[in-house]
């Protein structure tokens, strides 16, 4: 598989993932180039790598497999019980020399040190960090949250986290007391070196959006720092009704917070089309997980001539020539047939047929001795989704000329409307479907402190 080129930045922070074995945290403001660089190391490097992501969605999207899975950890809560490994599990975990964790932000402190009593205990060696894997992290805990704790979980992270980021993991702050008691770690508290030193690097060269002044106040958003000056550029700006879209121009999505209002602006949408609605059935076959948050697409798709879409992955089937869409891209659908759904992308007319979306597994090969990739799952579907509106955070890593960004009765999760703003490219493409207040610029304090007290470099440094 070819990937894109890597920028000077993105060269020198390969280079030292691959020609050291520091464990490295990948970050970096909204369209830096994270995730091209992950996919460059996953294809370019010779290292023995696993490549993992915290939910099903973003394991596919990595071509990966998700923590739990590969560690076989227990779901919720994983505190100090022991870890039952068997002798499949141990053989992969023995044969990694690098694990690469995307959408880290998701990850929360209790399952890194999972992560790291797991590598240690299965490949013997526990008073190193990790069992002597490489770490590299990729994300940006400004966009992305784990999911916060309730009840007595809340009441463990407490009492045994500064709090419940990826960040704040005993493996990383250098304590173990509330882990020296496990009992897969007996006699643990008696080693000498329990933390480990993560090193941050930062990608800073920004490639969706090319006016300074924009990037500038984007940034001003991530950090929480947003002026009166500039909540007035950015409310003036998209204090405006959208235009109803031209031939063959780029159609506008509205990105909302939550779920119920984008399913209501698509249902309304959809339903005021004339002509009959037709649905596409997803093909499912393997353990691919059950529930909508385990697929990449809709199970049932339905679909009028004249839908608002939006891709959900990238063309892969002109080889070697630019891709006639990406995922993210808007169309509307000009035709339905039983194999192919017509679409038009910028006055150009696609063919799109169902794509296959492969879930991983990694395995232990014993006649190599080395990992395999093997697929044990297939999710058969149009790469489509209905988009007159899609949920901010489903809109993660795409990019939109315009966008409507209604936040609704207020965004309710930090960092939610630094995505939003961030998917557009330029100013010019913002619209609001009311004001942006203040409460609507939110910034978790806990990633402040950490961000504030790193000590983090540029990527070439």
């Amino acid at each position: 598989m070819s990937t894109p080129p890597l920028s000077a930045e993105q060269e020198a922070l390969f280079r030292l993932i691959e020609d050291t074995r520091e464990h490295v945290f990948v970050t970096g403001r909204a369209g830096t180039g994270k995730s091209t660089l992950l996919k460059h190391l996953a294809w370019n490097t010779e290292k023995s790598i696993a490549v993992c992501a915290p939910t099903g969605v973003a394991a596919l999207n990595v071509e990966g497999q998700t923590i739990h899975s590969l560690f076989r950890l227990p779901i919720g809560l994983i505190a100090d019980q022991e870890l039952e490994q068997s002798d499949a599990t141990r053989k992969i975990l023995n044969a990694i020399d690098t694990l690469v964790i995307d959408e880290i932000s998701m990850v929360n402190a209790d399952l890194m040190d999972g992560i790291d009593r797991s590598l240690r205990q299965a490949r013997g060696r526990r008073a190193e960090p990790f069992g002597g894997v490489q770490i590299v992290m990729f994300g940006d805990p400004y966009q992305l949250a784990p999911v916060p704790p309730r009840g007595d979980e809340m009441h463990y992270i407490r009492d045994h986290y500064r709090s419940f980021w990826f960040f704040d993991a005993h493996v990383w702050t250098g304590t173990q007391s509330a882990l020296k008691d496990a009992p897969s770690l007996e006699g643990f508290a008696e080693l000498g070196s329990f933390g480990a030193t993560l090193h941050v690097r930062e990608l800073v060269d920004i490639h969706r959006q090319a006016d300074p002044a924009f990037k500038a106040m984007l940034n001003a958003v991530r950090h929480g720092r947003v002026t009166a000056d500039i909540a007035q550029i950015l409310n003036d700006t998209g204090a405006r009704t959208p235009p109803d879209p031209v031939d063959g121009e780029t159609p506008i999505i509205t990105l909302a917070t939550r779920n119920d209002i984008v399913n209501a602006i698509n249902r309304r949408h959809l339903d005021a089309l004339p002509g009959r609605t037709q649905t596409a059935n997803a093909e499912i076959s393997g353990d691919f997980g059950r529930g909508d948050a385990a697929y990449p697409a809709d199970v049932e798709l339905q679909l009028k001539v004249g839908a608002q879409v939006m891709f959900l992955r990238n063309d892969v089937s002109t080889f070697g020539e630019p891709p006639r869409w990406v995922n993210g891209t808007i169309g509307t659908v000009t035709r339905i047939t039983g194999a192919t759904v017509k679409v038009e992308v910028e006055h150009r007319e696609f063919d799109v047929e169902p794509a296959v979306w492969e879930r991983f597994r990694y395995s232990y090969n014993a006649g190599t001795r080395t990992l395999s990739r093997d697929v044990v799952a297939e999710f058969t579907q149009f790469p489509l989704r209905l988009a007159w509106a899609v949920t901010i955070h489903k809109s993660q890593g795409k990019t939109y000329e315009r966008a409507v960004v209604d936040l609704g009765s207020g965004a309710f999760a930090p960092g939610q409307t630094y995505v939003a703003l961030s998917r557009l490219t330029s100013l010019d493409g913002l619209y609001l479907s009311r004001p942006l207040r203040p409460s609507d610029i939110r910034v978790d304090p806990d990633v402040q402190r950490f961000m504030a007290g790193v000590v983090r470099a540029p990527a070439a440094s």
